[in-house]
């Protein structure tokens, strides 16, 4: 089996892969305090609650856009699995061609969402992911990476709103019906900041597909996509698994 770690600014989103299966998935809080065993101790009570046990995993490999955290998540994979940890960056292969200015800088997510749509979808497409932050990657006809956008998260942005504000509070993302025009302050921060987002995305969808010259997929990851998606009026696949899944492909790339 493989173990596959996507580090982001807010969660850790693991996955374990038999004979090209996703077997489970599960998400742990990225803390940058915590020490190599307490990652090994964690990491091992989920693999344990999904019915499987650390000797059955071969190999390893983690993506993380929170780099301190690269050398404790190296030592506590290398101490759980006692095998070898791949980690997404300069030097590995992923076999995806990209065209920004300095390829060596675009974020490891990005990269793993890419080779894991190209493995799924049919190019050109767009992918957005519904992070800390919300990224927009472009593919063209060709499966080449040609950039992107990046954007605020749906819970940076609200934080940010009540933290700068004296009379706004702090809410969830959960909106109760399609309310566009809100009668109070919480109903109008949800309308503003999920259908707001969901707007955002109608609108860059139709930018980029003006840019790549043709119709194109559509595609949203990342903890937040559900609950904006559905508010979305273009056609919009959501893939939960899309970073994991490619992971698990740049990993197969360096071995076989």
């Amino acid at each position: 089996m493989i173990f596959t770690v996507d580090v982001g600014n807010t969660n850790i989103v693991l996955g374990a892969f038999e004979n090209d299966q996703l077997r489970f998935t599960s998400r742990v809080a990225t803390e940058a305090s915590k020490m190599e065993d307490q990652y090994a101790i964690e990491f091992a009570d989920i693999i344990r609650l999904y019915g499987y046990s650390p000797s059955d995993f071969t190999g390893a490999i983690v993506s993380t856009v929170v780099p301190p955290l690269v050398p404790t998540l190296k030592k506590a994979l290398t101490k759980l699995f006692s095998c070898r940890v791949m980690v997404v960056g300069p030097g590995i292969k992923t076999g995806l061609d990209i065209k920004i200015d300095n390829p060596a800088t675009l974020g490891a997510d990005l990269v793993c969402g890419a080779v894991g749509a190209l493995a799924k979808y049919r190019c050109p497409m767009i992918i957005f992911d519904l992070g800390t932050a919300t990224t927009i990657s472009a593919i063209d006809r060709h499966g080449a990476f040609l950039g992107g956008s990046i954007f605020p998260g749906v819970r940076v942005s609200l934080s940010a709103l009540s933290s700068g504000t004296a009379q706004l509070p702090h809410i969830n993302t959960e909106l109760t019906g399609n309310t566009v025009i809100g009668t109070n302050s919480i109903d109008c921060m949800k309308s503003g900041i999920v259908l707001g987002t969901a707007s955002m995305i109608d609108g860059m969808i139709d930018r980029y597909k003006e840019i790549l010259g043709e119709d194109a997929a559509v595609i949203a990851t990342g903890g937040l996509a559900p609950s904006i998606v559905e508010h979305c009026r273009r056609e919009v696949i959501i893939d939960s698994n899309l970073l994991v899944d490619g992971l698990y492909l740049i990993y197969k790339k360096n071995v076989d």
